[in-house]
């Protein structure tokens, strides 16, 4: 596969998963935002609560489910950016926060809240 059908399956994949947090009540404030040298692929509001989507797709499972790819050093980056963000938006100790991670494998969609 080359890159750029990685990045196509990429965005399908964020495109999908912003349809399912909308279905879910959730309100898309920003996509593909990075800051802090980290990317954010998505970013929500629900309710009160600022939500941090990852998502990660992958045609198969045979190397792994997408969810575990979300190591240690993903979620620092993760949390690294989403602290630039909130700083950048006045909202740094004024918002709850949250951390989800949605997986796609093939047609499978799964939604993983407060994953770390």
């Amino acid at each position: 596969m080359t890159k750029h059908d990685t990045r196509k399956r990429g965005r399908a994949g964020e495109d999908q998963a912003a349809a399912l947090l909308l279905e879910h009540g959730l309100e898309i404030l920003d996509r593909n935002v990075t800051r802090a040298g980290a990317e954010i692929d998505l970013i929500a509001r629900d309710g009160e609560t600022i939500v941090f989507i990852e998502v990660r797709s992958r045609a198969d499972d045979l190397r792994g489910h997408p969810f575990e790819t979300v190591d240690a050093r993903k979620q620092s980056r993760l949390r690294r950016g989403a602290t630039g963000w909130l700083v950048s938006q006045d909202l740094w100790d004024r918002v709850a926060v949250r951390f989800d991670v949605v997986a796609l494998v093939g047609d499978d969609i799964e939604w993983l809240k407060n994953a770390f």
